[in-house]
């Protein structure tokens, strides 16, 4: 069609009459948004579950608490069962009421959030752009440079520890803080990390914040905090009244068990969050993960009894792995990173013919590697059965 012959405000490429275009949607969107790569959740669960319906799936591949939510959520669940036609608090008042008496920190310096992952993406926003980069470590959780690829901000990413370090691929405190330049203007870091599992002590956590730029936010993940049984690890929380341009992120999703409720907190300074704030979006949290979140909180005994028997479990089944001859990082957390060797994509195959999901790791350049979320004794022999029976199979050249 030429130009004169289109009708008035007709774009060009358009066909009248609402027919197809000459050119993709995709070249609409921001350059940022093009090249941004979504999220991979590892297998596809639903199809599998379906799959594997008539003889159960083991999922041990999204670290999901197997121990489930606190027995006061279900009752705080049905109690929200009436108002189901009311929007939820905007504001999150009882549960950020809880969780500044929990944490000690002012409710002002408390936003919530659809799982920690959208606080991160918000985060994000806030702080980073074309000219303001991010730092993460290598293996670092996807999510960070998913955070800066969506607003087109440029990511440094800092070497690992080596695989013979005592934090086997874990962060290397004087490697991110190096590749801080001029530019930097967000830090993250998750202690312990995921999905190494890798954590830092307090001493090198307090002694990496000190010597950051004070141009320079920095964001600690704690997502696995409930889990950790090393008694020298200390919560960044603690720190937030010395450091003013420190973030910490939690959720209910780990050691709560309310991964399908999409709980996360942020904590800071009221002057850091209420620029968070600004970017959250309204009622970001229904109002059962509210009630549940705020039940959850509260029974404390539960959250210890997790955290036990998790500890437990982690170390069995580490030593049984290390057993067959299989070399496992060390973690705090709930999962195990396990290499597995050149044939790992067919002992990962194996398992999911046996009804056994794991998470492999290529995403993260471990492509030898299988992160193992650690379930209860039952979850663990079943694991291990399987696991033999594919090592068998494979060969014993895998290690």
């Amino acid at each position: 069609m030429a130009a004169q012959d289109r009708c008035p405000g007709q774009a060009a490429g358009v066909v009248s009459g609402g027919g197809a275009v000459s050119f993709g949607v995709e070249s609409l969107a921001r350059e940022a948004v093009r090249r941004l790569k979504p999220y991979d959740p590892g297998h596809d669960i639903v199809a599998l579950r379906e799959q594997h319906a008539e003889h159960g799936l083991l999922e041990l591949g999204g670290n999901e608490s197997h121990w489930g939510a606190s027995g006061d959520v279900e009752i705080a669940l049905a109690a929200t069962m009436t108002d189901l036609c009311r929007y939820p608090d905007p504001l999150g008042t009882r549960l950020k009421r809880a969780l500044a008496a929990h944490y000690d920190h002012p409710s002002a310096g408390i936003v919530l959030g659809n799982g920690s992952h959208e606080l991160l993406m918000q985060i994000g926003q806030a702080f980073l752009g074309p000219d303001a980069g991010l730092v993460v470590s290598r293996y670092a959780f996807a999510v960070y440079p998913i955070a800066a690829a969506a607003v087109g901000a440029p990511v440094t990413v800092a070497p690992a520890l080596p695989a013979d370090a005592e934090m086997a691929l874990g962060h290397d405190p004087e490697a991110m803080l190096a590749a801080i330049g001029p530019d930097t203007r967000l830090v993250c870091l998750a202690n312990p990390n995921n999905p190494t599992g890798t954590w830092w002590r307090a001493a090198q956590l307090e002694d990496f914040l000190a010597r950051l730029p004070r141009h320079v936010v920095c964001v600690v993940d704690e997502a696995y905090a409930e889990y950790v049984t090393d008694p020298a690890w200390r919560s960044a929380i603690e720190l937030l009244p010395r450091f003013p341009r420190l973030l910490v992120t939690r959720t209910f999703s780990k050691i709560h068990g309310l991964a399908a409720l999409r709980v996360g907190v942020a904590l800071a300074a009221p002057s850091l969050v209420g620029l968070i704030e600004r970017l959250r979006e309204s009622f970001n949290v229904n109002q059962m993960g509210l009630a549940a979140a705020e039940a959850a909180l509260a029974d404390r005994a539960h959250v210890d009894r997790v955290c036990q028997a998790n500890a437990e479990q982690r170390d069995r089944l580490a030593a049984a792995l290390r057993l067959r001859g299989l070399s496992v990082g060390p973690t705090q957390g709930n999962f195990l990173l396990v290499r597995f060797g050149p044939r790992c994509a067919e002992i990962d195959a194996g398992l999911l013919r046996q009804g056994v999901v794991v998470r492999p790791m290529r995403g993260y350049g471990l492509a030898e590697h299988l992160r193992i979320t650690v379930g209860r004794p039952e979850d663990s022999e079943r694991l291990l059965t399987a696991l033999d029976a594919v090592l068998a199979t494979v060969g014993p050249d895998t290690v």
